[in-house]
């Protein structure tokens, strides 16, 4: 059993769509399957703008509109007269339009709303595209994945339950076993044990792969993207950019862990545990080979690779009366972190001072630098970037750099981490 994951991108549009299940009635084979997708395009933006005690703005309506013609025009273009969509795109966008209006709008609620709302992406795309493949004889049976998926109440970042799942995703596997051809379900959600809504982390469906995969002993992981495959840089900020052909899985761990956009952070390790080969190929260039991570003993070719995240914060900490910097405000400072979900993509210690630099977040940031300063100092910069060098050299660094003032600084024998105001 295969297990694919189509992206957001490979799936924004009526053509998209078409491409998309061309791909899979390619690669059929005996065993069905199994077929994780995002939501289509930009519909995550626009569903996080009518999160209940999201940050106001003038009008809603344009936004659920836009939403509801988006969706309808995709499944009209691909099934013309099918009334059948259609009334399964009404109960869903009814279920969304009542939980916007009864969710209490406020800051507290809001991880537990953003989940109940945002996940509605997921169930429209897979309900539109699962019905698309049955009108094309593709046998699909839609599973939902906050049935597959368990996980705790950690809401926006819900921690996998791997017993409660594997048995879900056995059980799954038992009930259907010859009965379809394609096993279709969401990315990025799953659900407590008590039926509420969570999701994974952002652009989690890459790591919904991965947790299915680990509990079907799959046979691979296959990643459709818009790149020809992993590459030494977002091809957005380079222009000779080059492919990587094989990457060994602690590699993979280490870019996803810094930030490399083509692989979400958690997707690795389950595969790993199961000698899971991943691939990432190029959904427009579908046989092309692309890249492949695996047990490999080293990357190839081996080059320097750029991570660049965006819209960071550098949070230094500092105790108030000029004392050292010990564990037990350490203890306090990543209690903090814990609770609020934050996690750090750099950190610092000096005698005097804790720094921290990450993810821009208003709503979690906010209520972070509030507490901190109830028993610290607190200073703070934002607008700043995140460069990640892997296989660095000097000259590298000054090309990247270009001049700007070098705020933070860490170095490995094989990484160059630096913190700098965005251009």
């Amino acid at each position: 059993m295969k297990v694919y994951k189509f992206g957001g991108a490979s799936v924004n549009s009526a053509d998209a769509v078409r491409n998309m299940a061309q791909i899979v009635q390619k690669h059929l084979e005996s065993e069905p399957l199994v077929v994780v997708v995002s939501a289509m395009g930009k519909t995550t933006n626009l569903l996080e703008k009518l999160v209940p005690g999201a940050a106001k703005v003038e009008d809603t309506t344009v936004f659920r509109q836009q939403l509801e013609e988006y969706h309808r025009s995709i499944a009209t273009a691909l099934m013309p007269g099918n009334m059948e969509v259609q009334h399964k795109i009404d109960a869903l966008l009814a279920d969304l339009d009542h939980l916007c209006a009864t969710l209490p709008p406020n800051v507290e609620h809001y991880n537990y709303n953003y989940d109940q709302v945002v996940s509605h992406g997921e169930l429209l795309s897979t309900t539109i595209i699962a019905t698309y493949l049955n009108s094309l004889g593709i046998n699909t049976l839609w599973a939902d994945a906050r049935q597959l998926i368990k996980t705790d109440s950690h809401y926006r970042e819900g921690r996998v339950d791997w017993s409660a799942t594997e048995k879900e995703i056995k059980n799954l596997e038992l009930r259907i076993k010859g009965s379809c051809h394609v096993i279709l379900t969401q990315g990025f959600i799953g659900g407590t044990a008590n039926g509420q809504t969570t999701t994974l982390g952002r652009e989690g469906s890459d790591y919904t792969a991965a947790i299915l995969a680990y509990c079907l002993d799959a046979e691979s992981v296959t990643i459709w993207k818009d790149v020809p495959g992993f590459l030494n840089a977002d091809p957005k900020f380079f222009n000779d950019t080059v492919k990587i052909n094989q990457i060994p899985y602690n590699e993979a761990i280490e870019l996803a862990y810094y930030g490399a956009s083509v692989i979400h952070p958690k997707t690795v390790k389950p595969i790993q545990n199961k000698n899971i080969p991943l691939y990432i190929r190029s959904f427009i260039t579908p046989d092309s080979e692309g890249s492949a991570v695996g047990n490999y003993h080293t990357i190839s070719p081996e080059t320097p690779l750029y991570i660049f995240k965006n819209d960071q914060i550098l949070l230094s900490i500092l105790p108030r009366d000029y004392s050292f910097i010990a564990e037990d405000n350490l203890q306090v400072i990543f209690g903090l972190l814990n609770e609020l979900g934050i996690r750090v993509n750099l950190m610092q210690n000096s005698a005097l001072s804790f720094s921290i630099c990450v993810d821009n977040n208003p709503q979690r940031i906010g209520v972070l630098i509030e507490r901190l300063k109830s028993m610290f100092r607190v200073r703070y910069n934002e607008n700043l970037q995140l460069i990640t060098i892997r296989y660095y050299t000097q000259q590298v660094i000054d090309r990247i750099v270009a001049g700007r003032p070098i705020l933070l600084e860490q170095r490995s024998r094989t990484t160059e981490q630096i913190i700098v105001p965005c251009k």
